[in-house]
């Protein structure tokens, strides 16, 4: 889950594996699979970074090997 912060002050947590896309309108907004917007104050960038690294704490991120790499164990 990522901490983010609506237009009003209010944090909330969102599930980073349902985000389809991030743009910039200038306004932060991410839209899920479901179709759902929403708006946020942190940065397009801020945003990609923590979903990052919730990726990274769940073990979906930097274990995949790129293709004729070959693992030496």
């Amino acid at each position: 889950m990522i901490e983010l912060t609506n237009f009003n002050g209010d944090t909330f947590n969102l599930n980073a594996i349902y985000i389809e896309r991030v743009q910039s309108f200038p306004d932060t907004t991410i839209t899920l699979f479901n179709g759902k917007k929403l708006v946020v104050k942190e940065t397009e960038l801020e945003v990609k970074k923590r979903s990052l690294d919730f990726y990274q704490q769940i073990g979906l991120l930097g274990i995949q090997l790129k293709v004729g790499d070959k693992d030496d164990k």
